[in-house]
């Protein structure tokens, strides 16, 4: 029997994402060029690579917010742009931006209320504690700092605990602190994560798993456990796609 577009089998249960050969060009620019991903449901996955590597195009292909010229792209089954797939995606995009002209409060009650958030003044609460923002609640985004403009966006992306949390460069501008809460919190998460990020040191403590990426295509993907025995030594992403390289090619 044909399932319709709002239903779920119990192989897309399973599933967080599936990724297949999707292609994004710009112009002559090939962004993203024939990549295959797939995440189970509950996942811990980062997607590293160096400026230009094309890991913020695919976020936001994975996302809904950009089609494909080719491939396909299911969430639990459904097309990214959907309805259904729109209801398990968190997502953070890299410089966010909150609604300017609402206040902290006010952002977090508008975007709980269209996310449907159970226990959402509880939630409110929690967000405005753990993230200091507390005494700025009534304040305009425009008046806050940048790292509490993050804060912010990072709490609207997961104010109604999505199952699947779709991150690009997510500890942008926190203080070392707050990234530590942040930890903290995602640790607890009972969530698919995809984290967009080109600072090793964040995938290992977000993720177990990797994939790289380098001219818009996949070279590698393991445990972040084989990454560092292949790349010991190295420090920066380009450093470790360069290495990489010496044992794809």
């Amino acid at each position: 029997m044909m399932l319709q577009e709002n239903q779920m089998s119990s192989e897309d249960s399973l599933i967080a994402l599936r990724m297949e050969s999707v292609v994004k060009t710009f112009g002559t620019v090939r962004a993203v060029d024939g990549v295959d991903i797939q995440i189970k449901d509950r996942e811990r996955v980062a997607l590293l690579g160096e400026n230009g590597a094309g890991k913020s195009t695919t976020i936001r292909i994975i996302s809904g917010l950009m089609k494909p010229d080719s491939g396909m792209v299911r969430i639990y089954g459904h097309r990214p742009s959907s309805i259904e797939a729109k209801r398990y995606i968190g997502y953070l995009p890299e410089d966010a931006s909150p609604y300017l002209n609402l206040s902290v409060r006010e952002n977090l009650e508008y975007i709980g209320t269209i996310r449907r958030t159970e226990n959402l003044q509880d939630r409110i609460e929690f967000f405005l504690d753990m993230l200091d923002l507390r005494e700025m609640e009534k304040q305009k985004p425009l008046t806050l700092s940048r790292g509490n403009r993050q804060k912010l966006c990072l709490a609207l992306s997961i104010i109604h605990q999505p199952r699947f949390a779709i991150m690009d460069e997510p500890l942008n501008y926190l203080d070392i602190p707050t990234q530590e809460k942040v930890f903290e919190y995602f640790e607890k998460m009972n969530a698919t994560f995809l984290v967009s990020t080109h600072i090793l040191s964040i995938a290992r403590r977000l993720t177990s798993k990797v994939i790289i990426l380098s001219s818009g295509k996949k070279v590698w993907e393991g445990q972040i456990t084989e990454l560092e025995e292949l790349t010991e030594g190295t420090k920066t992403i380009e450093s470790i796609v360069s290495e990489l390289m010496k044992h794809v090619s």
